[in-house]
């Protein structure tokens, strides 16, 4: 299979970022897109939530592990270090149905995030022509795209609420994305979160004076809120959710 078409979901914490990239994971295996490989890149991100899906280990998790049986000597014996860590790596690999997962995870101890990134370029190296789909859920720094975790991003996606500080925050992002040199194919902002899905003039205003493109509106909606109450996976929400299908329609506008 081809390189797959990659799509990073960044914005600031709160503004309903992995809630967006849960959607658009379910959006695309619906559309029957997959296999999609789903990369949680974010410490704080709580993706396989929005999706339902369980997670046993990540690769942070992993690293701590290996760390510990190198330190008491408990690698299995005739297992070189290299291949131990392939076999330990390879269990991070959540398989459902339409799409797999890697979560990055929090480390601990002194350059561990150094080691995790090198860990998930490497793991993306090795998986990623199995997809058609690569999304990546990303931190506001961005770290991982800034390191060339990702080879290529075809398609970034800028996550903001419906405010004039939210609208700053993923300008912010979009110059660092500039600065970096990163050359996604396509980018744009999706705003969450408008009240009847409509944008106030303030925050329209905001918008065009960072040059950002809109790339579409996701309306306020109390099912989502109550998903996120009760711990339930807010992708699996009724197909004829207002938010989904907002989400289908700017996904279509795009090209995906």
């Amino acid at each position: 299979m081809a390189t797959p078409h990659t799509i990073a979901v960044a914005g600031k914490g709160g503004v309903g970022k992995t809630t967006t990239c849960g959607m658009l994971i379910d959006y695309l295996c619906k559309k029957k897109q997959g296999p999609v490989l789903v990369v949680d890149a974010d410490a704080n991100s709580n993706l396989n939530e929005v999706l339902g899906v369980e997670v046993e280990t990540s690769l942070g998790a992993i690293r701590e592990e290996m760390a510990q049986a190198e330190l008491h000597g408990t690698v299995p014996a005739g297992m070189t270090k290299a291949d131990y860590a392939d076999m330990k790596f390879g269990e991070a690999l959540i398989e459902e149905d339409d799409f797999d997962m890697l979560v990055m995870g929090r480390t601990q101890g002194k350059g561990c995030y150094c080691y995790v990134n090198g860990v998930l370029k490497t793991q993306i190296d090795k998986y990623a022509k199995n997809y058609r789909y690569l999304v990546m859920d990303n931190e506001a720094g961005l770290e991982h795209v800034a390191r060339g975790t990702l080879p290529h991003v075809d398609t970034m996606l800028l996550i903001s609420d419906c405010s004039r500080r939210g609208i700053q925050a993923v300008a912010r992002i979009a110059e660092m994305i500039e600065e970096m040199s990163l050359k996604p194919t396509q980018m744009g902002l999706i705003v969450n979160r408008a009240p009847g899905g409509v944008l106030d003039d303030g925050v329209k205003a905001e918008i065009e004076k960072h040059g950002l493109t809109l790339f579409g509106v996701l309306p306020h909606d109390d099912a989502v809120y109550r998903c996120d109450c009760d711990g339930k996976p807010s992708a699996k929400l009724p197909e004829d959710d207002p938010v989904k299908v907002a989400l289908r329609n700017i996904m279509g506008s795009i090209g995906l």
